[in-house]
């Protein structure tokens, strides 16, 4: 494969680009944890996480968060290459402070849900997944 003068001078200028732009270093999952709370201690009542017990497909893990009272729920995957999963928001109109959705988990580990309450206090429930197929690549 013969470069042109163009092509050389494209893969240089990209090159160049790629050493200027800064790299986003992925957060771990106790630095999100960290962000969220502010370090503020966590209870382990008021929030409710179900999750299976094994996952057959990492792809599409069904879990559900319920916190009555709660402002904001935030979900992790442990394990995973980017723990942040999703965060809820809820308003003071919501009808209930609780999400269903599916996740992705690269393999077994722990899956975190946090909620912050509207009088600033926090409360934390975690569940352990065995994954059998990896859903990030695994």
């Amino acid at each position: 494969m013969e470069f042109t003068r163009r092509d050389t001078i494209a893969l240089g200028l990209g090159a160049a680009a790629l050493t200027v732009l800064p790299f986003r270093v992925a957060a771990s999952a106790d630095d999100k944890i960290a962000e969220f709370t502010g370090g503020a201690d966590m209870k382990a009542e008021g929030i409710t996480l179900t999750a299976p017990e094994i996952a057959e497909n990492g792809n599409t893990v069904p879990i559900t968060v319920d916190a009555p009272g709660a402002a904001s729920i935030m979900v992790l995957a442990t394990g995973n290459p980017t723990p942040g999963v999703a965060q809820f928001n809820f308003g003071p109109l919501a009808g209930s402070q609780s999400a269903t959705t599916r996740i992705r988990l690269a393999g077994t580990q722990d899956v975190v849900a946090i909620a912050k309450f509207e009088d600033g206090s926090f409360a934390r429930a975690a569940s352990t997944v065995k994954v059998t197929i990896g859903g990030c690549g695994g």
